[in-house]
């Protein structure tokens, strides 16, 4: 590894919107950075990819809405370097039993950062929507200004093609099979299956639905991190009424808590389809899916049907697709340096439960600043640590 092209500042592996915008944020910071993927750039095995996410500010823990306005201001920072959107704006409806928990917590974190919010009952659902939304009448509805449709697919080349404007190195068909300590010089050497080594001073591990595998591989650890499988369903609005659950009608991105968490996006897509799908999913492991486990499906139909007033067929969804969790026991992320020999050359970012995607710039730049400044600036790191797992039944090692 004497060759200049084997030796980096940082080294990150795994493209997806994780990785990909913490390469656009260090090469923007002039590190020398290399960006590796496994498999092709901008692929469909992981959890990256597809035409939509939504993005929202309405969280039942409070550390993630700082994080989600952040996210906000980044994205937006980054389509106007880029050029084109991949953002785009809608409010965010939140609904559920009165009693709920998480619902009546997303209500006390919308005063606590003054989130400009509207709590409605059943009648006042009714008229904000002009009849596009029902609810049971011990359901309330909270209603607010920051949602919106992240494009994924779109989203992640935006932040590649930002990392290599600014000098990134990017090699996809390149599985990381090993990352070892340099005793002699310090930083790590990474290694592939295709024979490359490459040095780093810092390496950043962004492998979504291969963290755990790839982490025990590494370092012995395993985390608990669970691989899942789930379909991303969309459903066919009735003719005449598209425009009603269109982006450009004004209707919602919204998500429905209670025993049954449902979340759904308005169409924008797909012409006349409207997402909407469980936050559920079939453990898998990510080499050996089963590529359609269509789990909860018949209370997905019922939900439709009971939510949209009949104005949306929920005989069965228009299309389906699939695509990955990968969950931690408290469904908060997982943010930290390895540690063990490692101390602070490597940073794992993974974990992100189904609900990471929208904070892709700010994990980027929080990731960043651990390899850069050798800690995060400006977030309560202690949710998002392994030490939480330590000494518990979910990470014995």
């Amino acid at each position: 590894m004497d060759n200049s092209d084997d030796q980096f500042d940082v080294i990150i592996v795994g493209a997806g919107v994780m990785g990909s915008s913490t390469a656009y944020q260090t090469a923007k910071r002039g590190l020398r950075t290399l960006l590796v993927e496994q498999f092709d750039l901008l692929h469909h095995r992981g959890s990256s990819h597809g035409e939509s996410r939504t993005i929202r500010a309405t969280y039942s823990k409070h550390y993630y809405c700082p994080l989600v306005m952040e996210s906000y201001h980044l994205w937006q920072q980054a389509e106007a370097q880029i050029g084109y959107k991949v953002y785009f704006k809608a409010h965010q409806f939140e609904m559920g039993p009165d009693d709920d928990d998480n619902l009546l917590a997303i209500v006390d974190n919308c005063r606590r950062y003054s989130v400009p919010h509207q709590v409605l009952r059943r009648h006042e659902v009714t008229e904000k929507f002009s009849g596009r939304i029902d609810i049971p009448d011990n359901w309330i509805g909270v209603s607010n200004e920051f949602g919106g449709v992240i494009k994924p697919t779109k989203a992640v080349a935006m932040f590649q093609a930002l990392a290599h404007k600014n000098g990134a190195v990017l090699r996809d068909n390149t599985k990381v099979t090993d990352i070892k300590k340099d005793n002699v010089r310090g930083g790590v050497v990474v290694s592939t299956a295709d024979g490359g080594r490459f040095w780093g001073k810092k390496c950043v591990v962004t492998v979504g639905a291969w963290m755990k595998k790839l982490v025990k591989t590494v370092s012995g650890l395993e985390l608990p991190i669970e691989p899942k499988e789930t379909y991303v369903c969309y459903w066919r609005i009735k003719e005449g009424h598209e425009e009603k659950y269109a982006i450009t009608g004004d209707f919602p991105t919204f998500s429905s808590h209670g025993k049954f968490h449902v979340f759904g996006t308005p169409a924008l897509e797909y012409p006349g389809l409207i997402k909407v799908t469980s936050h559920a999913g079939i453990p898998c492991d990510p080499d050996k899916r089963p590529w359609g486990p269509g789990e909860l499906l018949d209370s997905l139909k019922e939900w439709v049907k009971e939510r949209f007033q009949g104005l949306v067929d929920f005989s069965e969804p228009a299309m389906k697709q699939c695509c990955m969790y990968t969950m931690t026991p408290d469904e908060d992320f997982v943010i930290d340096f390895l540690g063990g020999e490692f101390e602070k050359d490597v940073v794992v970012g993974g974990g992100f439960s189904g609900h990471g995607f929208k904070m892709g710039p700010v994990v980027g730049r929080i990731l960043a600043d651990m390899v850069v400044d050798g800690e995060a600036n400006g977030v309560e790191m202690k949710y998002f640590s392994i030490a939480r797992f330590k000494d518990t039944q979910y990470c014995p090692n």
